[in-house]
């Protein structure tokens, strides 16, 4: 979750920021969900992040079939 995906995508994309992302090269944005609050957005990365695998597949790949780079669109 962020308030400035631009910023934090250019982070991820310098290698800027520890952890997952960086270890295993992960720089490419390619599904985002806007909310309308801060609690809002909360819920729904925690959700999320109890989802397996194949869920997160199936929706990246509804809204974004051939995994381009969403980055340059911010």
């Amino acid at each position: 979750m962020t308030n400035d995906l631009k910023r934090r995508g250019y982070k991820h994309k310098e290698k800027l920021v520890k952890g997952f992302t960086k270890v295993y090269s992960v720089d490419k944005l390619v599904y985002f969900e806007m909310t309308e609050n801060i609690t809002s957005a909360i819920e729904r990365e925690k959700r999320l992040k109890e989802w397996n695998r194949k869920w997160k597949l199936k929706l990246i790949e509804k809204e974004n079939p051939e995994w381009k780079d969403l980055y340059g669109m911010l």
